[in-house]
């Protein structure tokens, strides 16, 4: 009998391959929330317990691992950005949008790096699915603008801010998810066109893939100058 263990399934793994994977899944995850996505990939490896030959032949660099990691809810945002576009309400779609990827920052503590790092990174293969997305967000906000919903003046921009603002919120308090409603809350009554009675400053220079969070680019470690 074929012990239970190496039966490979339907995704080529052996069982024990699958398990030690998932563990080093869940390990990521911890480490990721607790040091950042930076983190030595050898400290994943001992938290996961297995050998880092282990974790390296399942996810060959970092950003194999970090994208696995939060592949979920990385499918959780194409997902309610496709479900926005699709909403006959522009505003009620880019506010569920907005409601979502916060509320992911804020159950997944580590996800708000990886957002950064792994959905709108620069690698070739990525390129697409980066733009694909700007683009969609950009056509939500001008359809919600023109349907008298969103602010005239708010930019496409402005969504680094919010997940900026928020995820140093969710840092400080990690606990606190009425805080972090609240300020979401905040946040989506001010985009409202009824509410904007003042024009606005300037946009920022920020992109979703300059957002100073977490990632082991020195240019994100800072936000850029005014």
């Amino acid at each position: 009998m074929v012990e239970s263990s190496r039966i490979a399934a339907h995704d080529g793994l052996r069982a024990d391959a699958r398990r030690n994977r998932e563990r080093v899944l869940t390990a990521a995850r911890e480490v990721f929330a607790e040091q950042g996505i930076d983190a030595p990939m050898a400290t994943v490896a001992r938290r996961a317990g297995v050998g880092v030959a282990t974790l390296y032949r399942h996810f060959p660099t970092r950003d194999d691992l970090v994208r696995d990691a939060f592949a979920q809810q990385m499918d959780t945002c194409v997902r309610a950005l496709s479900e926005a576009l699709a909403d006959p309400d522009p505003w009620r779609g880019f506010q569920r949008l907005i409601e979502t990827v916060c509320a992911l920052q804020r159950e997944e503590r580590g996800f708000p790096a990886a957002f950064v790092a792994a959905f709108p990174g620069s690698a070739s293969e990525h390129a697409h699915s980066r733009q694909r997305a700007e683009r969609d967000f950009t056509t939500l906000v001008r359809r919600a603008q023109a349907a008298g919903g969103l602010r005239a003046d708010f930019h496409p921009s402005d969504l680094a801010v919010v997940l900026l603002a928020h995820c140093g919120l969710v840092t400080a308090l990690p606990g606190d998810g009425a805080a972090s409603r609240r300020l979401v809350a905040y946040l989506l009554q001010s985009f409202r066109a009824d509410t904007a009675n003042e024009p606005l400053p300037p946009p920022t220079s920020l992109t979703l893939r300059s957002l100073p969070i977490g990632a082991d680019d020195p240019q994100r470690k800072r936000a850029p100058r005014a």
